[in-house]
């Protein structure tokens, strides 16, 4: 797209923003979203063109890989431990969605070295949040198992991990046990447009229009 697709398409926005201008407007009062929705920032996954939300109903923090790191003081990952904190404890969500996808760019670099060079310097420390989750692949398949199979298992093991790890968070973890604050792992199918969900009680993901 160039620039001009951007403005025709702020253009039609707008025509968006006047048909419903007065629950947008609403929002300028403050916002309360239901959801604090934790995604990749890979450019096919768009949360509210794939639940079909409103304005105001996410809180959406994206990184590469959707990606929880645990929880430390004076660490570096402050963007993504910050938007967890202002989340459930400022805006006080009541649901935690933490959504990996299939064909995830971060899951398959696991599997091929980052150049040692500076313009990947960040990724490079940032994909040590995602080696668990290609070592229990690798437990689980074998490191002679097919490509895409293991793809696919670290994609779903990595947003257990990032279940794990956002229980690290000390307001996440008191809310969660206290009944406050539920969690979701999910994982979005860009060949199909279908979810599924991780299901503690089976350890496997199961398709989420069966909650419907």
């Amino acid at each position: 797209m160039n620039l001009e697709q951007y403005a025709q398409g702020n253009k039609l926005f707008r025509t968006y923003f006047k048909k419903n201008k007065e629950s947008l407007l609403e929002l300028v009062k403050g916002q309360k979203p239901k959801a604090l929705f934790i995604g990749c920032s890979d450019s096919r996954v768009i949360p509210d063109l794939m639940l079909q939300t409103n304005p105001g109903d996410l809180f959406v923090l994206r990184n590469v890989g959707n990606f929880v790191p645990p929880f430390k003081e004076d660490e570096d990952f402050h963007a993504t431990a910050s938007g967890i904190e202002y989340a459930v404890s400022a805006l006080k969500v009541q649901e935690i969605i933490i959504c990996g996808h299939t064909h995830c760019g971060a899951c398959k670099h696991l599997y091929e070295p980052v150049p040692d060079d500076t313009s990947l310097i960040h990724t490079k420390k940032w994909l040590e949040l995602g080696e668990s989750a290609k070592k229990a692949a690798i437990l689980s398949l074998g490191v002679n198992a097919p490509r895409e199979e293991l793809l696919r298992l670290t994609e779903k093991l990595s947003v257990i991990n990032q279940i794990e790890n956002i229980l690290t968070y000390p307001a996440v973890k008191q809310r969660f046990e206290d009944g406050d604050l539920h969690i979701h792992g999910w994982c979005y199918d860009i060949e199909t447009g279908k979810i599924e969900y991780y299901n503690a009680d089976t350890y496997e993901f199961l398709p989420l229009n069966e909650l419907s």
